[in-house]
């Protein structure tokens, strides 16, 4: 019976103790009262608002650098693709300009090889065309 009475001294203080114990944490831990509890809540809620607007902010910056970064990339991009136009075109120009000049000259030859065949064959014409007539009178 001792060591029941020894057992159940030790349970009843031990229950005494944490009552102790947990009391004493409860009131410090204690909520705070309403009026206190909502005017730390909006001093909560006007910091998350406010650190919300910060980071709108900085979206906004950053989504505008983006905007501006790309905008320059796409006028870098016309502006070569521009350049690489023009240089293709001059250089389509000139290779037409050439094949203009060499086809003049060619048709310019062909044009003079063709009067002085021409003239040949005329002469030679007239040619048989007077020995036909001599040979016809006598």
């Amino acid at each position: 019976m001792s060591d029941d009475n020894g057992m159940s001294r030790g349970l009843i203080v031990g229950f005494l103790t944490g009552t102790i114990v947990g009391s004493m944490l409860g009131l410090l831990y204690a909520p705070k009262s309403g009026k206190e509890l909502r005017g730390e809540l909006r001093e909560k809620s006007d910091d998350f608002f406010g650190e919300a607007e910060d980071y709108i902010e900085q979206a906004k910056g950053k989504a505008n650098s983006l905007i501006n970064d790309g905008k320059k990339k796409s006028e870098k991009l016309i502006s070569e693709a521009k350049e690489k136009v023009d240089g293709l075109l001059a250089e389509a120009e000139k290779i037409l300009d050439e094949a203009k000049t060499k086809t003049k000259e060619y048709v310019d030859s062909s044009k003079g090889k063709l009067n002085k065949e021409g003239d040949k064959l005329k002469t030679a014409i007239k040619a048989g065309v007077d020995t036909y007539k001599s040979e016809k009178e006598a």
